[in-house]
């Protein structure tokens, strides 16, 4: 194939498709008003125009990646002409002479205009879910085979943040297979894979028989585990139901009915440790994380058996106290609570710095009981989900 075919390839993976098109524009001091169809009126300004050229002189086009810089640009930078050309797209003639074009479905899902914003942010919303919410099931078989069934299942799973996938064989170390149809599996001192059973000497409450209450894996990570996967082999044992909780749900509810206690679970750090004979892992940080760019829940830090003792000014301890009483009541509470037995060749997937898990006490004596767990970063799943909507390869990575 020739090279500037594959050019042409490579710098149509970003494909911006819109039903709305540019009606007129309007030349004014430093920007580029578009006038959209729907009515919706959208400001370019020049140096963003500029910054965000994507001619081959100033994008690499293998790579997708910018090498122009708006340092380099003259100072006094000035669109010289704007116009719409056949296809509806924006041509700018600069003042120093450089020609740019923008695609109209580009312009439209980059816009900063407040409905254009506001937009973004309802579509980039989750779906949050309480007691009684059907957990989505999706059948192992065609997420193997069908890369537009990988696509829905994972779309569904970042917006809802819990799923169950049927019809897994229970052959083990099948937990991973699944896993790297998103990408490669993070390994853990845990291993690549582990193991949920009950062990003599355990180095985790997971891997005994007791209740394990709603908890997040490993918050004494600087970056907690994004998705965790768990298959079960086999369930023979009384006992040992999953229990699963929307943590963003409790937040939502805490800062409508409780915004005092939410605003301190948001900004006191809380010390979390993880020690064993061979590691010794701690991390401090708020149980509820803000995004720092849209200050939108972004994940819960929580296993009440891992906490360190409280660090914060002493004015602060009761206050907080009261605040993480209430929000560890909420875990409980069965308005929030989804409960379901896991049977072999089934296998939960959720958000794991989003959606607590909890288990019920079983009885080893009982019968046996063995799941097996993964886990795989939650960039790798936005990342799959980019790469599947625009038609790029999906096996395993």
């Amino acid at each position: 194939m020739r090279t500037d075919a594959v050019r042409d390839i490579i710098a149509d993976w970003r494909v911006f498709a819109t039903t709305h098109a540019i009606r007129h524009l309007t030349v004014a001091p430093g920007r580029v008003d578009a006038a959209w169809s729907d009515g919706r009126i959208s400001p370019f300004h020049a140096d963003w125009l500029r910054d965000n050229c994507p001619c081959a002189d100033c994008v690499q086009r293998l790579t997708r990646e910018q090498m122009f810089e708006i340092a380099d640009a003259p100072t006094d930078l000035a669109v010289a002409g704007a116009v719409l050309d056949g296809n509806g797209d924006l041509n700018v003639r600069w003042s120093d002479g450089h020609d740019s074009r923008y695609g109209a479905g580009w312009l439209r899902a980059s816009a900063y205009d407040e409905a254009s914003r506001a937009e973004r942010r309802m579509a980039d919303a989750p779906l949050l879910w309480q007691a009684g919410a059907p957990v989505p099931r999706f059948p192992y078989g065609r997420l193997m085979a069908d890369d537009g069934a990988l696509h829905g299942w994972l779309v569904t799973l970042r917006d809802r943040g819990l799923v169950l996938v049927d019809g897994v064989p229970t052959t083990p170390d099948t937990v991973a297979t699944l896993a790297r149809r998103i990408a490669f599996v993070r390994e853990t001192n845990f291993g690549v894979i582990f193991d949920v059973a009950s062990k003599p000497k355990p180095d985790s409450a997971a891997y005994t028989a007791v209740n394990l209450p709603p908890h997040t894996d490993l918050p004494t990570r600087e970056l907690q585990p994004g998705l965790q996967f768990l298959h079960c082999l086999v369930n023979e044992a009384t006992g040992g139901e999953s229990i699963f909780v929307d943590g963003f749900a409790i937040a939502d509810a805490l800062a409508r009915e409780h915004p005092a206690d939410f605003a301190l679970l948001t900004t006191v750090p809380v010390a979390f440790w993880n020690k064993d004979d061979r590691t010794d892992y701690r991390f401090s940080a708020p149980v509820i994380a803000l995004d720092p760019v849209t200050a939108k829940v972004a994940e819960l830090r929580c296993a009440n058996f891992l906490r360190g003792p409280l660090d914060a000014p002493a004015e602060v301890v009761a206050p907080f106290y009261r605040a993480y009483r209430r929000y560890q009541a909420m875990t409980r509470d069965p308005r929030f609570r989804v409960v379901h037995r896991l049977e072999a060749g089934e296998m939960w997937v959720f958000d794991n710095r989003r959606v607590l898990h909890a288990r019920t006490e079983f009885d080893p004596a009982s019968g046996a009981r063995h799941l097996q767990g993964c886990y795989v970063d939650r960039d790798e799943l936005l990342s799959r989900i980019r790469v599947l909507a625009r038609g790029g390869p999906a096996g395993d990575a």
